[in-house]
């Protein structure tokens, strides 16, 4: 048994081999499934030419899927960074010889190595590097304190950690207390070729300030272990598809930090699920011409990895790698040099770039798909985005859990649906009631449990925990609260944990968010629960400003024209901006605990 495995059928259920049967017949998975779901009414749904099923087993590991697009578009541009191009066939030699590296430094099959960068090259040909190794990828957020980073690398037991040199001294803080013996030290210009490499790490050493500083005797640097590496045997072991490939740490922000087991297999899963589902739009790229995407969401977030990097991959395709998509004037600049195809991004990111002055820069018109996740698309937004670029947004949906990609709106659709769409391929879903049984009626509110070959083998080290969201039947229940339509489309109403209690009548935020966006003069919103004496809670509702004119007069009229009266806020707040995380998911619980 391995060690994150739990006894019993749940978690083999949960990784058993996934066969295509047909579109319209039922489909073996495992041990079985809950017999309600096996019409996947959300298949009469599917655009044309997109099949029910996938089959991960054509490719043993991701190894081989990677190494197969090194050598078919080995002259191709796989990343372009700050105006370099790498191609796959640079991507192929820097990550074997980065492998090598590894394997010398005594790293064995099944050894876990971190990497904690933000969207640079050295990000894409470390993972293809500690992966041909047999090793396991550890993501981990740049920006986390000392104490979430040495809870991540104790968790993981990570022994090694390729790292940017502007973060090393938070490694500094914690490295004493974790597993790490290896660290390689990576600069922001390390591909860029010597003169404007130098140049550049000139300027974020010594003009932006951005590398405080450190100590971490016996650090190598990341071109130096790549010139060692090129000197070196490397030995490619033996991957299948049931070893484990990624730790996907969860946000830590419903408790402590767990780490995702993602196999080989769910990962490829995922990847061609996401392939076939993009392929109705992304089929109209003219001949020739090479699919390009834009990488603004950071590449350590399960939605880049996949649905970014590893997706191009598959494609062949380009990837633009954008660093800092906070910093939206240098976004436009890096995205006007390119012919951009698709481009996952998550609301908030939408809407910032929607609008600023600087959107009508960047030349829209080839933009194929245009994927939402990560939290939920507002409609105001989805309009904004829409008009602007004749592309829509279709918003999916998926977790750390689910590599991460469940559900999705057809890239055929023409306008904002207020879903996340449907199961893609392969996928099933059911809504569970608060006793664990299955909602029968069609619009009853239930916790969405999912089940697939994308989902997890279970939680790092963590059965108890593990044993809590798989369901006996193998399906993932996710905390989330949804209702499905008669068309199979689902709806997220909630997650549980945010669910407002008025009075005895339930708020979900995401509602009253909803409205409140569409409220003229409205930027963004979150809307939380505060204590009440006389209603128990009630609803505080955080505005940030698009006109300065805006007041609380003006919210509360719109509230109360559009929400019944236990939903309208009881108090309402102005900020400069709501708290996010890195990846632009708005952190409702920093509202609450700030009342």
């Amino acid at each position: 048994m391995k060690r994150w495995d739990i006894p019993g059928p749940k978690v083999r259920e949960n990784i058993g081999i996934f066969l295509s049967v047909s579109r319209q017949n039922t489909c073996f998975y495992g041990y079985g499934w809950s017999s309600r779901m096996t019409d996947r009414i959300w298949l009469s749904s599917y655009p044309e030419g997109v099949p029910a099923d996938i089959d991960a087993t054509q490719y043993p590991s991701l190894v081989a899927l990677m190494e197969e697009s090194f050598k078919k578009y080995a002259s191709r541009t796989a990343y372009s960074f700050m105006g370099k191009d790498i191609s796959y066939a640079q991507t192929d030699s820097l990550s074997q010889a980065m492998a090598a590296y590894l394997q010398g430094l005594g790293l064995s099959k099944g050894d876990r190595v971190a990497i904690m960068m933000p969207n640079i090259p050295q990000y894409p040909v470390a993972v293809a590097a500690i992966l041909r190794a047999g090793l396991v990828v550890v993501n981990v957020n740049p920006l986390y304190t000392p104490r979430e980073l040495e809870h991540q690398l104790k968790d993981s037991g990570a022994k090694a950690i390729v790292i940017i040199e502007n973060f090393a001294t938070t490694l500094e803080q914690c490295i004493a207390n974790t597993p790490v013996k290896h660290v390689v030290l990576c600069a922001m210009g390390d591909q860029l070729g010597l003169l404007k490499g130098t140049l550049v790490n000139l300027a974020v050493r010594n003009v932006k300030k951005m590398v405080p500083a450190y100590n971490l005797p016996g650090a190598v640097r990341f071109n130096a272990a790549i010139a060692q590496g090129t000197k070196a045997a490397f030995k490619a072991p033996a991957i299948k598809g049931d070893d484990v490939a990624v730790l996907q740490y969860t946000g830590g922000t419903t408790g402590v930090s767990k780490g995702a087991v993602l196999l080989h297999r769910n990962v490829i899963a995922n990847v061609l699920q996401s392939e076939v589902w993009n392929r109705p739009v992304m089929a109209k790229i003219p001949s020739g011409e090479q699919p390009t995407g834009a990488c603004a969401i950071p590449l350590y977030h399960i939605f880049a990895f996949t649905v970014g990097m590893m997706l191009s991959m598959r494609m062949g395709g380009k990837l633009v790698l954008i660093p800092n998509p906070r910093d939206l004037p240098a976004v436009f600049k890096e995205l006007a040099k390119h012919t951009i195809h698709s481009f996952p991004a998550v609301n908030t990111l939408f809407n910032g770039m929607a609008n600023h002055p600087d959107f009508n820069t960047v030349n829209w018109k080839h933009l194929k798909v245009a994927v939402g996740g990560g939290s939920a698309v507002q409609g105001a937004v989805a309009r904004l985005w829409l008009e602007k670029t004749g592309c829509p947004i279709c918003e999916g949906y998926g977790l750390s859990e689910t590599s991460p990609s469940a559900s999705c709106n057809p890239t055929t659709s023409t306008e904002y649906t207020g879903t996340i769409g449907v199961p893609l391929p392969g996928t099933w879903f059911k809504l569970l009631d608060d006793d664990g049984m299955e909602v029968t009626t069609l619009g009853q509110p239930g916790e969405i449990a999912i089940k697939g070959p994308q989902v997890m083998a279970g939680y790092w080290q963590r059965p108890d925990e593990t044993a809590k969201v798989m369901t006996v039947d193998g399906y993932f229940k996710t905390g989330d609260v949804g209702i499905m339509d008669e068309r199979g489309y689902f709806k997220i109403v909630d997650r549980k944990k945010d669910m407002i209690l008025v009075s005895g009548f339930n708020v979900y935020p995401n509602e009253v968010e909803e409205v409140v966006a569409d409220c003229p003069g409205v930027l963004e919103c979150a809307a939380v629960g505060i204590a009440d004496d006389k209603s128990g809670e009630a609803v505080k509702l955080v505005v940030v400003k698009k006109d300065p004119a805006l007041t609380e007069a003006k919210v509360r009229e719109y509230c109360k024209a559009n929400l019944t009266g236990y939903k309208q806020p009881k108090t309402i707040e102005f900020r400069a901006e709501l708290p996010k995380t890195p990846v632009g998911k708005i952190l409702r619980r920093e509202l609450r605990d700030k009342k």
